[in-house]
């Protein structure tokens, strides 16, 4: 097959002017580099087609699984060979495989626990940056049917998602560790030799590969291309299968982020229930509870985006026990709430505040989720005001999942459980009682669902982006620019940050500082310089408030030294 070429521009990583960059944040910068440099979308005529692309837009909630042969150690996946040292590379690549044996190892588990939880794919790691083939390949030894396994572990895969009916997903990366070292190579990133793009063995090599995966396991119907060699990837994958929708490689795929400012395309974020992506014991004190996941979810979701959530088996092929039962608590949410995330598509504005909103494709149904509601039981009734919703005189109220009659072990009539809506000048008043009873102890810590059907917007909102930021000596100068003000005659603008916790780590950071708001009536840019902590890494974002409904620019970091 004759791979067209790709002419790649240099890239260049360096932090903002006047700050320095932190090596958490250097290291998203150089993931975010990675997948970036060939990540061309369409080549000539083949690309994803429009009804696989609205397929993502509806099916938006997928499992990944990263499993490699260096599970056994418990380290990072793949990156451990990166400058290591010759005894240590020889003992990867010669001893890890003589004792990977999985024998618990049941795909069927897996996809079974993905489609309890709501999912509607999954991705496998076929092959990561180390270039262990998890399939009977005959492009190399380094697989495992060399191990006392040997069995094809994407086979079964693939047969138990077809078994039970979700969507197949492949994880591929050309780049491949165990490749350049039998060229004599050094093993590195980014600069990864021999180049995948240019190197004509190497991309036999990769087509070769791609074409067993393609060839050999009937449809696939998600690809994932991790790291340069995307272009050749790309064409074997969408001339022997052009249904199959590529998402990294040909959409934009943020990895460990919800982003800010809502992509104008479709998009899918990849995210660990910790901060690693294999299994690893010493992070498992770190995951991500099932109420955050949940969240996480309705974030992408309002934001038009996908997200493929990781686990790791561990090296048995078992799945660890807390994260299991963190997959069970996101189960039970999304097996009630499941038609507030599918098949729907952002609303005029992501959330007011801690309160976020989706809305049904084809309807004038609004879905709104009350997150952070600590301490609410079944029993009670609690009021809440969203600006962004109008009613009509046909707009019906219900909680998702509860049928808004009865309360168990109360006498409340009907009419008392009922949730209610009233449009005042400030905005729509809603007032809720969750009523079902989901778990033994009386209060649900997960997001109550309000379903709007029949509403309209109620405003056109503001639009505002980031400019630059500069931190020097404990102060920082923030920039930004007020495209226009929706309908609104003035608007309030200003700037939100928050101490940035590092690659993996910002997810769970959810507190933002504001600072003072100044008002204006035309578009135009706008600055503020405000004391800060030295010595620290900030995420910050432009605002501005309508009289209806904030709206924020993207996520930005800055470094203040």
């Amino acid at each position: 097959m004759e791979i067209k070429q790709i002419i790649l521009s240099g890239l260049m990583l360096a932090a903002g002017a006047g700050s320095v960059m932190a090596a958490g944040e250097f290291e998203a910068e150089a993931i975010e580099a990675a997948n970036a440099v060939d990540e061309t979308g369409s080549i000539g005529e083949l690309g994803n087609k429009p009804e696989r692309i609205e397929w993502l837009r509806d099916n938006g909630f997928g499992m990944f699984l990263h499993w490699g042969v260096d599970a056994q150690l418990g380290s990072v996946i793949s990156h451990s060979l990166v400058s290591a040292d010759d005894a240590y590379v020889e003992r990867y690549f010669n001893e890890l495989p003589q004792t990977f044996y999985p024998k618990h190892w049941d795909a069927e588990t897996f996809v079974l626990l993905a489609k309890t939880a709501g999912m509607k794919y999954i991705a496998l790691t076929t092959k990561h940056h180390s270039g262990f083939c998890l399939w009977d390949t005959k492009t190399t030894d380094f697989n495992v049917m060399n191990t006392p396994y040997g069995k094809d572990i994407v086979r079964e895969f693939v047969d138990a998602c077809n078994k039970f009916d979700i969507d197949v997903g492949l994880y591929y990366s050309p780049e491949d560790f165990s490749y350049s070292h039998r060229r004599g190579f050094p093993i590195r990133r980014l600069a990864h030799k021999p180049n995948p793009e240019k190197d004509p063995q190497y991309i036999k090599y990769i087509q070769d590969q791609v074409t067993e995966l393609m060839t050999n396991y009937g449809d696939i119907d998600v690809f994932f291309i991790d790291g340069r060699g995307k272009a050749p990837t790309k064409e074997v994958v969408w001339t022997l299968q052009p249904d199959c929708m590529i998402t990294r490689g040909a959409i934009s795929s943020p990895e460990q982020t919800v982003p800010g400012l809502p992509p104008k395309e479709v998009w899918e974020t990849c995210m660990t229930l910790g901060t690693q992506w294999q299994y690893m014991p010493q992070q498992l004190d770190n995951l991500k509870d099932g109420n955050r996941v949940v969240e996480i979810l309705i974030e992408t979701r309002a934001k038009g985006g996908a997200l493929l959530l990781n686990l790791g088996p561990r090296p048995d092929g078992t799945i660890n026990e807390l994260q299991e039962d963190i997959m069970r608590e996101v189960a039970l949410w999304n097996f009630v709430n499941r038609e507030s995330v599918l098949g729907v598509r952002p609303w005029i504005v992501t959330n007011e505040g801690n309160i976020w909103f989706t809305k049904a494709k084809d309807e004038d149904t609004v879905y709104v989720f009350l997150t952070k509601q600590k301490d609410w039981y079944r029993k009670d009734r609690r009021e809440f005001v969203i600006g962004s919703v109008e009613v009509t005189d046909k707009t019906e109220i219900s909680v998702v999942g509860h049928n808004g009659k009865a309360i168990e072990y109360t006498k409340r009539t009907p009419e008392e459980v009922a949730p209610r809506f009233e449009q005042k000048e400030d905005g729509l008043h809603l007032s809720i009682i969750p009523g079902q009873r989901l778990l033994n102890h009386t209060d649900w810590r997960n997001p109550i669902v309000v379903k709007l059907t029949n509403v309209k917007p109620s405003c056109k909102p503001p639009q505002v982006m980031n400019g630059e930021a500069k931190g020097k000596n404990g102060q920082v100068t923030f920039n930004g620019e007020l495209m226009d003000l929706g309908d609104a005659v003035k608007v309030l603008v200003g700037f939100e940050y928050q101490e940035y916790l590092g690659f993996a780590e910002n997810m769970y950071n959810d507190e933002w500082f504001s600072t003072e708001l100044a008002e204006m009536t035309a578009p135009g840019e706008f600055a503020q310089t405000i004391e800060v902590p030295n010595d620290k890494n900030y995420q910050w974002r432009a605002v501005v408030k309508h009289p209806r409904v904030k709206m924020t620019g993207d996520h930005s970091k800055v470094s203040v030294r």
